[in-house]
């Protein structure tokens, strides 16, 4: 079965630019759609971004389009999560989510993914 695991998280400072990683195990991500899902206090998950199967096309929240860049390393069997220029809203624990199934698109809504890593934390903060 597909386990999706999550990292990089941290204490960032405002205009930091960490990388997420979700390494898998179990099952190919080149032939899986994935997706984040940050998570802030008292507020619901919230898909950001997700790449299709074999890196097709990639989809973005319009609140993190030009910062944020979601990729694959399939040598790796890794997928990405660049995020760039942070700010104080985007402090959330971070899940990545996987759904082993070939698909040209990607849909960045939790029904979509039966596969959840265990969330990173990222703080933005001064």
């Amino acid at each position: 079965q597909l386990q999706p695991v999550g990292s990089g998280g941290g204490l960032v400072q405002p205009g930091g630019s960490p990388r997420l990683s979700c390494a898998a195990s179990g099952a190919f991500l080149k032939y899986s759609t994935v997706a984040w899902f940050p998570q802030a206090p008292e507020k619901e998950r919230q898909g950001i971004a997700c790449i299709s199967s074999l890196d097709v096309s990639a989809v973005y929240l319009d609140s993190v389009k030009g910062r944020f860049t979601i990729s694959k390393e399939n040598a790796k069997n890794t997928v990405y999560l660049q995020m760039n220029n942070l700010e104080p809203d985007d402090t959330a624990v971070y899940y990545c989510a996987a759904r082993h199934k070939l698909r040209r698109e990607c849909l960045i809504a939790i029904s979509e993914y039966d596969n959840w890593g265990q969330g990173t934390q990222v703080t933005v903060s001064s």
